[in-house]
C-alpha cells in the first residue's frame, strides 16, 4: 500500500481513539481547525467539479467527516465537563458569539443551529432522495439509448460498455448519497442534543461539584458550549451545503484511500483559498502561530501539487500504452531534491535583521566582500553562500554548513557588542561571558553604554555583524580544501589556459588528470597555502609529474616552489621567525618508519614512540604560545609531510615547514626542539 492509503486508514483509527482517550486542549484546537479546513476544501471542490466522476468518493468521504466531527464532539464534551476547558479555538468562538450577554449569544447560536438543521440539512436530504429516485427511474431509458446508438453504428462496443458502466456508477452514487444524507441529518440532531447535555450537565457539575455560583457556571459552560457548537455546526453546515451541490456524481471503482487523496486534492489552487482563510482566522484572538502553521501546510501542499501535476490533459486510450512505455524508460526526476549548497549560513529568527536590508542589515554585502577577499588571498573562487533563516535554531543562534555538514555554530546578541580581553585580569568589565567564535578567545557581550569604557581599558570591541563576518571568513579558510572539487579545478585550469595554454597542455590531461591536479590544490589549501600563483604550481607539476604521479610528493615539490609566498605569509613583516626544530634523532626515526607501497607511502610508527614525539611537540607548542607566537615547526624536506600527518590528529593548527620552504633571506630563531628523550 502507498503512503496515501495508510494516511486515511490511520485517520479512521485516530477517530476511534478520540472517542476513548481524553485529548489536551491544544490538540483539540488543532483538530478543530483541521475539521474546518477539510469542510472548506470539500465545499470548494464540490462547487468546481464539472462531472460526477470527479468527486465520486463524496458519499464515503461524507461518512468519514461525520465520524470525525462526532469524535470531536465527544472529546470536547469530555473536556468541557471534566476540565471546563476545550482549547483556545472553542473558547474564542464562544466568546465571539456570547459577548457580554450569555442569553443573547445563546439565542444567536440557536438560530444558527435551526438554519443548519431545518434549511440546509433537511433540504440536502430531500434533494439526495429525489435525485436517487429519478436516476433509478431513468436507467432503462438510458440503456435503450445506448443500445440504439450501438446498433446504428454511432458508437463501438467499447464506448457502449463505458456508457453502461457510467450509468451503473451514477445509480450507485445516488443510492449512496441518499443513505449518506441520513447520516448528515443524524449528525445535526446529535449536535443539538450534545449542546443541551453540555449546558445542563455543565451547570450541575459547576454548581454541585466545583462550588460555582449560577452566574459563574452559566458564563463558563455557556461560552464553552456555544463555542463547541459553533466549531461543529460551521463545518457541518458546509458539508451539508456540499451534499446539496453534489447530486449528479458517480461512484468510482477505485479504493477509498486513493480516491480521497487524489480527488480531494484535484484542484491545488483551492488549497490556497483554504489556507488563506485559515490564516486570516489567526488575525483574530485564535492562536496565530497555530493557524499560520496550518495555513502554511495547506499553501505548501498546493504549491507542491501544482508543480508536480501542472494540470496536464489526460491521455487518450491509444496514447496510454505508449506513454507508460516511455515512463518506464525515463528515470524519475529527482535532481532538484539532491542539490546541495556548498556553503550554507543559517540563523534563528532573532538574527533576521542581520540579513534584512530594510532593517539596516548588511550581511549580504559583507558576504560578497568576503568572497572577493578570499578569492584574492586563496586564489579560489568561493561558491555562493546560501543565507537562510531556520526556525529550528534558537532565536540568536547561527550555524555554518560546508557540503551539508555543520562545521560551526555560534550565538549573537544584536543589541550588544563583543569585547575581547586585552589580557589584563585585574580590569573587570561587566558583561555576559562568552567566547569569540572565530579564534576561541575569551570575551564578553557588553551593552552600548559600556563600549567606550571597554575601549579605554584596552578591550577590542566589535559589533555583531563583524563577529559573524570574521567567523564565516575563518571557517571558509579552514575548510577551503573541501570546496575545491574537479569542477572548480577545471574552471581554474580553463582560466589559466587563456594566458598559458602551452603550460596547461603539458600538465593535463596527460600526465595528470583533473582529479590529480585537484588533489594537489586541495592539499595546499588544507595547510592554508594559497593557490593563487597557478602558473608556478603548473610549472612545478610540468617538471615533476613525468617522474612521479604521487600527489603527496607533487605537493611537496609545489610547496618548495612557492617558498617565497610561504615565507612572506608566515613572517608577515616580523624581523625574526621563531620556530621549533626537529632533532636529528626524531628525523631518523620518522625516516626509518616510512613504508612504501604501490599506492604511495605512509608513516608506520609504533604508538609509544608516537606518544613521545607528540608529548615533546605539546611542551614546545605550549611554550611558544606563551610568547604569543604562531607555532611553527621546521624540519627536513624528506620527512615534512609525514611529520605533518603525525601532528594533524593532535595539533592541526601547527604549521610544519621544511628548510626548502623558507627563503634564505628570512632570519630564523630556534626556541625549542622536538625530541624523544
Amino acid at each position: 500500500m502507498k503512503a496515501r492509503d495508510f494516511s486515511v486508514l490511520f485517520g479512521v483509527i485516530s477517530i476511534i481513539i478520540m472517542l476513548v482517550i481524553p485529548l489536551p486542549g491544544w490538540l483539540l484546537s488543532v483538530l478543530i481547525l483541521i475539521n474546518i479546513s477539510l469542510a472548506l476544501i470539500v465545499i470548494l471542490v464540490s462547487m468546481n467539479t464539472t462531472e460526477a466522476l470527479q468527486f465520486s468518493v463524496f458519499p464515503s468521504l461524507l461518512l468519514l467527516l461525520t465520524l470525525f466531527r462526532l469524535g470531536l464532539n465527544v472529546s470536547t464534551t469530555r473536556s468541557i465537563l471534566s476540565e471546563a476547558d476545550a482549547g483556545g479555538v472553542v473558547e474564542t468562538f464562544g466568546t465571539f458569539v456570547i459577548g457580554d450577554n450569555p442569553l443573547v449569544g445563546f439565542v444567536v447560536f440557536v438560530i444558527l443551529v435551526i438554519i443548519q438543521f431545518l434549511v440546509i440539512t433537511k433540504g440536502s436530504e430531500r434533494v439526495s432522495e429525489v435525485a436517487a429516485r429519478f436516476t433509478l427511474d431513468a436507467m432503462p431509458g438510458k440503456q435503450m439509448s445506448i443500445d440504439a446508438d450501438l446498433n446504428a453504428g454511432m458508437i463501438n462496443e467499447q464506448q457502449a460498455k463505458d456508457r453502461r458502466e457510467k450509468i451503473e456508477h451514477e445509480a450507485d452514487f445516488y443510492g449512496a448519497m441518499d443513505g449518506a444524507s441520513k447520516f448528515v441529518k443524524g449528525d445535526a440532531i446529535a449536535g443539538i442534543i450534545i449542546v443541551l447535555i453540555n449546558i445542563i450537565f455543565g451547570l450541575i457539575i459547576g454548581m454541585a461539584q466545583l462550588g460555582l455560583s449560577f452566574n459563574e457556571a452559566i458564563d463558563i459552560y455557556m461560552r464553552l458550549t456555544v463555542g463547541d457548537g459553533l466549531v461543529s455546526q460551521i463545518p457541518a453546515l458546509l458539508i451539508s451545503t456540499a451534499t446539496g451541490i453534489v447530486v449528479t456524481r458517480v461512484a468510482s471503482e477505485g479504493n477509498l484511500s486513493a480516491d480521497v487523496t487524489k480527488q480531494l486534492l484535484r484542484y491545488p489552487t483551492l488549497l490556497y483559498i483554504a489556507g488563506g482563510t485559515i490564516f486570516f482566522l489567526g488575525l483574530t484572538p485564535i492562536n496565530f502561530m497555530l493557524t499560520t502553521m496550518i495555513a502554511l501546510v495547506l499553501i505548501g501542499s498546493a504549491y507542491m501539487l501544482t508543480r508536480k501535476s501542472q494540470v496536464e490533459e489526460p491521455p487518450t486510450p491509444d496514447e496510454v500504452d505508449e506513454s507508460e512505455s516511455e515512463e518506464m524508460k525515463s528515470p524519475e526526476n529527482v535532481v532538484g531534491l539532491i542539490n546541495m549548497d556548498p556553503i550554507e549560513f543559517e540563523f534563528g529568527y532573532g538574527l533576521i535583521p542581520l540579513a534584512d536590508s530594510n532593517q539596516g542589515g548588511d550581511l549580504l554585502d559583507r558576504v560578497v566582500m568576503i568572497r572577493r577577499q578570499l578569492a584574492i588571498e586563496l586564489g579560489l573562487v568561493i561558491p555562493v553562500v546560501r543565507i537562510r533563516d531556520n526556525i529550528q535554531l534558537n532565536p540568536n543562534e547561527y550555524r555554518l554548513k560546508i557540503k551539508g555538514n555543520e562545521v560551526a555554530r555560534g550565538e549573537l546578541l544584536l543589541d550588544h557588542y563583543l569585547a575581547m580581553s586585552p589580557g589584563i585580569e585585574e580590569d573587570e568589565l561587566e558583561g555576559i561571558d562568552t567566547v569569540e567564535p572565530a579564534f576561541g578567545l575569551p570575551a564578553k557581550w557588553i551593552t552600548e553604554d559600556a563600549k567606550d569604557d571597554a575601549e579605554m581599558s584596552g578591550y577590542t570591541v566589535v559589533d555583531p555583524p563583524s563577529v559573524v563576518s570574521t567567523h564565516i571568513t575563518e571557517l571558509i579558510k579552514r575548510f577551503a580544501h573541501q570546496l575545491i572539487g574537479r569542477q572548480e579545478t577545471q574552471q581554474l585550469i580553463d582560466h589559466l589556459k587563456e594566458s598559458n595554454p602551452i603550460l596547461v597542455e603539458e600538465v593535463t590531461p596527460e600526465p595528470l588528470a583533473v582529479g590529480d591536479v585537484q588533489k594537489v590544490l586541495a592539499k595546499l589549501l588544507r595547510e592554508h597555502v594559497s593557490i593563487k600563483n597557478l602558473p608556478v604550481i603548473f610549472e612545478t607539476l610540468a617538471d615533476f609529474a613525468k617522474m612521479t604521479s604521487d600527489t603527496d610528493l607533487l605537493t611537496e615539490y609545489v610547496r618548495q616552489s612557492l617558498s617565497a609566498q610561504i615565507t612572506n605569509d608566515i613572517v608577515q613583516g616580523r624581523q625574526q621567525l621563531k620556530v621549533i626544530t626537529v632533532s636529528g634523532e626524531v628525523e631518523k626515526l620518522i625516516a626509518e618508519h616510512i613504508q612504501q607501497t604501490e599506492h604511495g607511502s605512509y608513516l608506520a610508527m609504533d604508538p609509544d614512540t608516537q606518544q613521545k614525539v607528540i608529548q615533546s611537540v605539546s611542551e614546545n607548542v605550549e611554550n611558544i604560545s606563551l610568547q604569543e607566537e604562531t607555532p611553527v615547526i621546521l624540519c627536513s624536506p624528506t620527512i615534512r609531510m609525514y611529520f605533518k600527518q603525525l601532528l594533524d590528529r593532535f595539533y592541526p593548527q601547527v604549521i610544519v615547514l621544511s628548510y626548502n620552504e623558507i627563503e634564505p633571506t628570512a632570519e630564523i630563531q630556534s626556541i625549542g626542539m622536538v625530541n624523544v628523550a
